[in-house]
């Protein structure tokens, strides 16, 4: 399958619809109560968010990076935030594509080490991380602590 990747603005409507999209599912499986620790990611935070889309135009997955303070991790992290691939995009290479893409943008924003927190009730997003080499690590800033929050690490030597 063909997809388009481009980075857009935060606030881009089609993102903002995707991020809803994601957002929908979350509560359904954790309820609608707010159940992301810390603070929502603002375009202040995040300095690369893409849309894929495929060959008609209809946009299918997004994904963002956040800045990690330094006091947090260390110099050089970066987390990914709101990736998300809607249902029927699921299961044909398009969320590795986007992740891939992510990683790219994260090196030439100079970071070595790409991190991201999911949560206990997503086991497809935990298995996806898994299988892309990220590997689980203590939750960090907001997330420690944090009951349904997963942690993961992956530091971004090329891939193969």
């Amino acid at each position: 399958m063909n997809w388009q990747i481009e980075s857009v603005p935060w606030d881009d409507p089609e993102g903002a619809a995707l991020r809803l999209a994601q957002r929908a599912e979350l509560d359904a499986r954790y309820g609608s109560d707010d159940h992301e620790p810390g603070h929502a990611p603002t375009a202040d935070e995040v300095p690369v968010f893409l849309v894929a889309r495929d060959e008609s135009g209809r946009a299918l997955a997004c994904g963002g990076l956040r800045n990690v303070a330094e006091d947090v991790l260390g110099p050089g992290h970066i987390e990914v935030k709101r990736m998300f691939v809607t249902p029927a995009a699921r299961g044909t290479g398009l969320s590795t594509a986007m992740l891939y893409r992510l990683e790219e943008a994260a090196r030439a924003l100079g970071a070595h080490r790409l991190v991201l927190e999911t949560g206990e009730r997503q086991p497809d997003a935990i298995r996806f991380y898994t299988r892309e080499g990220y590997e689980p690590i203590p939750g960090f800033g907001d997330y420690a602590g944090a009951p349904e929050s997963v942690c993961f690490g992956r530091d971004l030597t090329p891939r193969n």
